[in-house]
């Protein structure tokens, strides 16, 4: 054993020099040594509210290296390992003559190393410095070292140093990350076996990986238990128990939420080594989960985002930017919750409040909604059908377009971009042009985080708040004038919440969907009386996707996340002021719009009965002895409406398209309508 003597040697000199009481040259040497810098760059977190991760980043030299602190450490394992690798941890100072003698006896009397005699200070020297130590020269000039770190940190401060430098295989360094690759929890609360595992993996860390040599990794799990149980760190029963137990077969991925928003953060703050953000990572991962199902069940290439903010603080609770970071094909590198896209009708709330802020409307004003131009700019419905004389109530339920061009030629769409600025949104108008009236259908610039603040305001009664991702992150000094006034946001709060299939009573959500030209974004904003949420889906790349609507497919995603938040809040109740009435009821100022400088295009060819068609059969019961009234439906005309039955008349809408009338019997009925011009349509259908 020539090859092995020096070492020998360099044990029985170390501890005749320590078991002499540290003669005067070893003294001058550990004075004159500079203490080693244990204190290694780990990777930078990003933490939810709750301090949960979110996203860790690995060191420059590729390595997991996470910080950790030894009171969130299981003591168990705590104590396992000291009993292991070092039982006077607590008394020595740096170095174990009892040790030392030991391993020196062992690699005399059996010819090889069976223990090395370092202690945990003398570990973290080797590990600091990546010193190799299984020669003479290498093991003097550890002890040597950790005799001076020992006169230089305290003893927390060396354990911390074990617990952030061990290594557990590959590119692994630390218990925290060891416990989160190989068991997916923090070190906080581990069981005997996985405590156990964690001591005896760095012993080996290549050896004993799991996935690569399980025999070896549990054979040496299982004599950490004994030696724990015979220590009485552990019970025998658990001791047994911990044996039985099986051993991770593969290293499972690091935490990866939030990690467009995470990335963001990080380069806001780069030199920070820990960001908290204002997101739950429980909430966070449900949702993106979400995404990733819903966007599969819609279709490739689809991504989905999602974001969802406290309307009281303004905090983001959960930032899903698309519908899984690595999908190539949905381009899930995107973020678009930042992303410029065409909002498309999800502005109609604001076009409508500004206008109830104004005196120009009310929810039961009279629009009229027929074929319009603008100065040239002729908008159409979604569904290319005109409804007549509708109120603003039902204008804005049902989205309809020229309504809403109406209005905001009244209230001016760059009165509109500027009360946007007032929430700290700035719209993208194309090539920097002035806003026009395409403002209205979406023909501008916006983010879903943007959206999502319009509708934080919309929920706390017109009054603005910066969305924040970051928990140190500072909103403006002086507090931002309204978007609206409050009674106006009731008004559209009012309107909003009774659509789409919402929840009945106090836990209404106020919904407002949006599809843009081409079909190219579907949109779907909601608020209650606690969360703002926005949901965008689409194509990362813009192209068209005929058939996607907001109504379809953003809503059902939209009512999944309010059941993932824990369902609907109370909305805030409404705002003192609001006047209720019918149109009847109404100034006679607001019972119909009025000062639009629209011009009505002479495509009006009088009014056209849509239903029933002429010739038609309809069962209304008669057979069966409970006949229902046959609903008739009207387009294009100019109310008032006069309706006829067999040239008797039946009825006088003053605005209505729709009329349900009860024939007396079966058999055919000629039904008429007259218009206020005196144009007239009619159909004849058989009713039984």
């Amino acid at each position: 054993m020539p090859r092995r003597s020096p070492l020998l040697i360099a044990l029985a000199v170390t501890f005749g020099l320590t078991a002499t009481a540290a003669p005067i040259a070893l003294r001058l040497t550990v004075e004159a040594t500079t203490a080693i810098d244990i204190s290694a760059v780990t990777s930078r977190v990003v933490l939810d509210r709750n301090g949960r991760l979110l996203r860790p980043y690995v060191v420059e030299d590729g390595l997991w290296r996470l910080p950790v602190d030894p009171a969130k450490v299981d003591p168990l394992y705590i104590a396992m390992l000291k009993a292991t690798e070092d039982q006077s941890f607590a008394e020595h100072h740096g170095v174990s003559a009892k040790a030392l003698l030991r391993a020196a006896w062992q690699l005399g009397t059996r010819g090889h190393i069976v223990s090395g005699g370092s202690t945990l200070t003398m570990q973290v020297v080797r590990l600091a410095e990546r010193l190799h130590t299984r020669d003479a020269s290498g093991k003097l000039g550890q002890i040597i070292k950790a005799l001076a770190l020992e006169r230089a940190a305290s003893k927390d401060d060396i354990l911390a140093a074990y617990l952030r430098l061990a290594p557990f295989g590959g590119n692994l360094e630390g218990v925290r990350s060891a416990s989160l690759a190989w068991f997916g929890t923090e070190p906080g609360q581990l069981t005997p076996a996985e405590a156990a595992f964690l001591v005896a993996l760095p012993q080996a860390p290549e050896a004993r990986r799991p996935d690569r040599f399980p025999a070896a990794a549990k054979a040496a799990r299982d004599r950490i238990l004994r030696r724990a149980a015979a220590l009485g760190v552990i019970s025998e029963a658990d001791a047994r128990t911990a044996i039985s137990e099986p051993l991770p077969k593969k290293r499972l991925d690091f935490p990866l939420l939030a990690a467009q928003a995470a990335d963001r953060a990080i380069r806001i703050e780069p030199d920070k080594p820990e960001i908290r953000l204002t997101l739950d990572a429980t909430m966070q991962g449900a949702l993106e989960r979400l995404a990733a199902e819903r966007a599969r069940a819609i279709g490739p290439h689809i991504s989905v985002a999602i974001l969802v903010a406290e309307t009281v603080s303004g905090n983001v609770v959960a930032s899903v930017g698309s519908a899984g970071l690595f999908d190539e094909k949905r381009q899930g590198f995107i973020d678009m919750t930042r992303a410029v896209r065409s909002p498309g009708s999800t502005l109609k709330p604001f076009i409508y409040g500004l206008a109830f802020e104004s005196g120009y409307a009310h929810p039961e004003t009279l629009v009229e909604d027929r074929p319009t131009e603008f100065a040239g700019y002729t908008p159409n419905n979604f569904d290319r059908q005109f409804r007549g004389t509708v109120t603003v109530r039902q204008a804005l339920s049902d989205s309809l377009n020229v309504p809403a061009i109406q209005v905001l030629e009244l209230v001016g769409p760059a009165r509109l971009i500027s009360r946007f600025r007032r929430a700290g949104v700035e719209a993208r108008l194309p090539d920097l042009s002035p806003a026009s009236l395409a403002v209205g259908l979406g023909g501008v610039g916006l983010t879903l985080h943007d959206l999502v603040t319009l509708y934080t305001a919309m929920a706390r009664g017109g009054l603005p708040i910066a969305l924040r991702e970051r928990l140190d992150e500072i909103g403006p000094a002086e507090p931002p004038k309204p978007l609206m006034d409050e009674r106006a946001v009731g008004y559209v709060t009012d309107i909003l919440a009774g659509q789409l299939g919402a929840a009945k009573g106090d836990t209404r959500v106020a919904i407002k969907t949006g599809t843009s030209y081409g079909y190219r974004d579907a949109w779907a904003m909601g608020y209650d009386g606690r969360y703002a949420v926005g949901v965008w889906v689409g194509r990362p790349d813009g192209a068209p996707m005929p058939g996607l609507m907001g109504v379809d497919v953003a809503v059902p995603i939209l009512a999944d996340t309010y059941v993932r938040l824990g369902g609907a809040t109370r909305l805030p109740p409404p705002p003192p002021g609001m006047l209720k009435a019918t149109t009847s009821q109404l100034p006679l100022p607001l019972q119909h719009l009025r000062g639009a400088r629209s011009a009505v295009v002479d495509r009006d060819t009088g009014p056209a009965i849509a239903y029933p068609p002429t010739g038609t059969h309809v069962d209304l019961g008669f057979q069966a002895g409970a006949p229902q009234p046959l609903e008739l439906k009207l387009r294009n005309g100019k109310a008032p409406f006069t309706w006829f039955a067999d040239g008797v008349p039946v009825a006088r809408e003053p605005w209505s398209r729709q009329f349900s009338f009860l024939p007396k019997g079966q058999g055919f009925v000629t039904l008429s309508v007259v218009d206020a011009e005196g144009r007239a349509d009619r159909v004849t259908v058989f009713v039984e």
